[in-house]
């Protein structure tokens, strides 16, 4: 008795959808799993800088900070002694932590307008953004801002999920010799790690509102600055692109704020400071 193989039926290794949905299918399983690997690390990674003590926080911008030492200018010294005595007086109305020290630091630059938080309660503002806004109260809401990023343990908490959420893309990536997927890997990965950063940036104005009305008992002047960026920014990047809600969204949410509360008068900027 002879055996003999059947004929491989024809057809058989071809599926019966349109190789474009195939692809799309592939598309939307990769999305999934890499948007539920960023949520998982980026969750666990914030979690766990969060537990390294402030203290050790500062301690390490501190050596930072003492091994990049820069000079400044008198002039440059009072901006920055004023900036710091803003930062004292708001400090108190968002319910710091002890350890939480709030550092100023005064950068010379006017075509930089930016204000941001970095470890170890370090808060840098440059000269373009003092020269952006018209009240200490516009100032005052980007610098609350900045300090409820410290309350919140942002910086390092971005640090953590950032080298976690890298690591893993680099793994999934690393994985394949398409550089297609590599790349759909990375973009994916990106859009989903901007609504954390999108969140922070939410919750920090939040706390920058309370800390205001805490202060000033309103809020007149606070938007200045985003109706100035409003001016300058282009409208194209949707929101789930950007690492900040809208401004305009921004804008809106200081307005509600706002007309609960009466109007007051805003307190103008020491001439000098400008």
């Amino acid at each position: 008795m002879e055996y003999e193989n059947r004929p491989v039926p024809e057809g058989i290794n071809v599926s019966d959808e349109h190789p474009l949905v195939d692809f799309a299918w592939m598309l939307a399983t990769v999305a999934v799993l890499v948007t539920v690997l960023v949520i998982a690390l980026s969750l666990s990674a914030g979690w766990l800088a969060r537990q390294v003590p402030m203290a050790q926080e500062n301690s390490w911008a501190q050596t930072y900070i003492e091994a990049q030492p820069r000079e400044l200018s008198d002039e440059a010294l009072r901006k920055q002694r004023w900036l710091q005595t803003l930062a004292d007086q708001l400090s108190p109305a968002m319910a710091l932590e002890p350890d939480m020290t709030i550092r100023v630091h005064y950068v010379e630059d006017d075509s930089v307008i930016n204000a941001f938080a970095t470890l170890g309660g370090n808060v840098v503002i440059y000269s373009g953004l003092i020269q952006a806004v018209d009240s200490e109260n516009a100032l005052a809401m980007v610098m609350a801002h900045e300090i409820a990023h410290i309350k919140h343990r942002d910086p390092i908490t971005a640090l953590g999920r950032g080298v976690a959420v890298a690591l893993g893309l680099s793994a999934i990536g690393g994985a394949s010799d398409s550089a297609m997927a590599q790349q759909i890997v990375g973009n994916v990965g990106m859009l989903s790690g901007l609504t954390f950063s999108r969140s922070q940036e939410h919750a920090a104005d939040k706390q920058a509102i309370d800390a205001l009305l805490a202060h000033y008992g309103h809020l007149n002047g606070a938007a200045t600055l985003f109706q100035e960026l409003q001016k300058m920014e282009p409208r194209l990047m949707p929101e789930f692109m950007a690492t900040h809600p809208l401004t305009e969204k921004r804008i809106a949410r200081l307005t509600q704020a706002a007309s609960g509360h009466p109007a007051g008068e805003t307190t103008p900027l020491p001439a000098w400071l400008k």
